[in-house]
């Protein structure tokens, strides 16, 4: 698939079990292209608790090297406690990081600059499980990039339209 085909191209995924589990909204974008710029806008513009980042790995902090393709990483739970911003910028960002290689080892996207990944990540201010935080969104970040690049299941649209007076949310307590 081209990289016009993908820009723009929006995949959600969740991993793992609450609240060591993490749930991720994922945005692909061609370089030079307007989803790239308001991409990239969100470096320049941070807020109190929410630090976008460059997605790095490595063995130690001199050793960091940045994922490729690039990835920027964004919380969506304010990170205040030391132990949640650990959590969101140490495990979470280990497991997106491994999630983006995992969709290139797979051959879904191309390990190039042309493209951009752009991931907003929900952890549980309540995680404890550092390992378990990296595999949920390691298995997160792969899901939602293969939706990106493989489409939805064309059944799961219509089993919610089919299911719609019934359907619920986890963070909905009325009846």
């Amino acid at each position: 698939m081209n990289l016009d085909d993908l820009d723009g191209r929006i995949g959600e995924g969740w991993g793992g079990v609450k609240p060591n589990g993490s749930h991720v909204n994922v945005v692909l974008a061609r370089r030079g292209s307007p989803t790239a710029a308001a991409a990239i806008s969100m470096l320049a513009n941070p807020s109190p608790g929410h630090t976008p980042v460059l997605v790095c790995v490595g063995p130690e902090e001199s050793a960091y090297e940045p994922v490729w393709p690039p990835t920027l990483m964004m919380n969506k739970a304010t990170a205040v406690e030391d132990a949640h911003q650990t959590m969101t910028w140490g495990a979470a960002q280990l497991g997106i990081g491994q999630g983006v290689l995992d969709a290139v080892a797979d051959g879904l996207v191309e390990a190039t600059g042309e493209l951009l990944v752009l991931v907003a990540v929900w952890v549980d201010p309540a995680a404890a499980d550092e390992t378990a935080v990296r595999l949920a969104n390691r298995a997160a970040v792969r899901k939602a990039i293969g939706t990106c690049v493989e489409g939805r299941d064309p059944g799961a649209a219509a089993r919610l339209v089919a299911a719609r007076d019934t359907v619920t949310n986890p963070f909905y307590g009325g009846a």
